[in-house]
């Protein structure tokens, strides 16, 4: 038992980590601050929620699971609220998000044709 509860906490360690670092992919590549803060802001919490899991299995049932599930619980609560007052404020102080009408490709509906 012990051996599968230790594959479990790793792989969602592991997990947990890939998914933090494509958010920090995500906030180079996006186009714009609107598009930048929504896939960080997700991949950010689902990342957290996955290692404060494997953390929590790693350290047995006691007062450190307890701690983490209630840092589990803070991030769910300020997580998505601090990234909703940064593109209010964001979209408040006039910042645009991106078109989109210089990405599509040609022939797409809405350009003449022919």
């Amino acid at each position: 038992m012990g051996i599968m509860l230790d594959g479990v906490s790793w792989l969602l360690l592991v997990t947990g980590s890939v998914f933090c670092v494509i958010g920090g992919i995500g906030l180079l590549r996006m186009p714009d601050f609107y598009t930048r803060c929504h896939a960080a802001s997700l991949t950010d919490t689902l990342g957290a929620t996955l290692i404060l899991l494997g953390l929590a299995l790693q350290s047995g049932l006691g007062l450190v699971t307890v701690k983490l599930l209630f840092v589990l619980f803070f991030v769910y609560l300020t997580s998505p609220t601090a990234t909703h007052a940064l593109v209010k404020a964001a979209y408040s102080h006039g910042v645009v998000a991106a078109s989109g009408e210089d990405e599509q490709a040609p022939g797409v509906a809405g350009e003449g044709a022919g």
